[in-house]
């Protein structure tokens, strides 16, 4: 069983998956093709990723117009935080952040046109997602993290960047 709920970005699904808890530990079903099939009826993951990061590196805003993502945080604890980047969209320019981590099991699904991101807030944090498209970098869009246009709240002030989230390149 799957708890759904909108979120505020229109198209954003927030996904909590059962538990099964006993005497040896817990075990959670992150994804099975027929029961995310009826929430989700276009998506098909082609591709799944993994990032490690220390406590302070943010990663993101990115995203592109042809991937939604699945994703989920499986250790430590990170502030995530996604844009609609669409144009078209009645939610453009809105913004929404939650904390994930392995004990609140929240997944979010994230339509195709969505900035993502996420904050590491512990050491060692391991943000996963699955994606619908292959990885293409020059289909890519970056947004600042703090670029005044967006409003952006962020619980760090001098977070670890890469280049690319540095110079914060914007692609429409």
């Amino acid at each position: 069983m799957l708890t759904v709920k909108d979120g505020k970005i229109n198209g954003l699904k927030i996904i909590v998956p059962d538990i099964f808890e006993d005497y040896r530990g817990n075990y959670i079903e992150t994804f099975d093709e027929i029961k995310y099939k009826t929430i989700l009826p276009d998506a098909i993951f082609v591709q799944d990723d993994i990032s490690v990061s220390r406590k302070g590196v943010l990663r993101g805003l990115h995203g592109n117009y042809q991937t939604a993502k699945l994703i989920t945080i499986f250790a430590g604890a990170g502030y995530c935080l996604w844009v609609d980047n669409r144009p078209d969209s009645p939610t453009y320019k809105k913004w929404e952040a939650l904390v994930l981590t392995p004990h609140n099991r929240i997944q979010v699904y994230l339509p195709p046109g969505i900035g993502n991101s996420v904050l590491a807030l512990e050491d060692s944090t391991v943000y996963f997602y699955k994606q619908t498209t292959h990885y293409e970098e020059y289909t890519q869009f970056t947004i600042r993290w703090d670029d005044p246009n967006w409003n952006f709240w962020w619980p760090i002030k001098d977070p670890i960047l890469s280049q690319r989230d540095t110079l914060g390149t914007y692609v429409k």
